[in-house]
């Protein structure tokens, strides 16, 4: 999720649009929030650290100095030295790559939810997930599916009746 964020705020960056840098930056700060390491994991520690590492870079640009006394409280300077002189950080191609996608579900043109489906899933499991999804019966009233449209990576729209 940090790197998904990170590709749209290095094209904010770029293109020189500051407001939604910070806006990039809550998102990332709200995925941190949202991440609950397991107890003891070293692994789910480093993915917390870098994360950090990879917010206070992007905003180093907007706010050097509350970001510099973070990046030195949270002891990152031990490790990565000073915040100035580190890199702005690059997004890895690899963390994009998603085994899982979410698809908004619309039963009858209503937003009613939301599926998750394999990311090489095609159109017909698509479908077939979504017919069977528990908000196409409560919403459905009890009638039969019509149509699935499905729009590639976006909706699926259950059309009952």
């Amino acid at each position: 999720e940090i790197h998904t964020v990170l590709r749209q705020v290095s094209y904010d960056y770029e293109r020189m649009q500051y407001n939604t840098v910070v806006s990039g930056a809550m998102k990332m700060l709200n995925a941190l929030e949202g991440f609950a390491p397991r107890p003891g994991d070293a692994g789910d520690a480093a993915v917390l650290r870098e994360g950090a590492s990879v917010l206070l870079r992007v905003l180093y640009p907007a706010c050097p100095h509350i970001t510099q006394v973070m990046w030195d409280s949270l002891g990152l300077a031990r490790g990565a030295g000073a915040l100035m002189d580190s890199p702005m950080p690059a997004v890895d191609e690899a963390a994009l790559v998603r085994d899982e996608i979410e698809l908004v579900l619309q039963v009858g043109g209503k937003t009613r939810g939301s599926i998750r489906v394999p990311a090489s899933a095609d159109k017909a499991a698509i479908e077939a997930v979504a017919a069977a999804a528990p908000e196409v019966a409560r919403f459905g009233e009890g009638k039969a599916v019509r149509k699935v449209v499905v729009v590639p990576g976006r909706l699926v729209n259950v059309v009952v009746g």
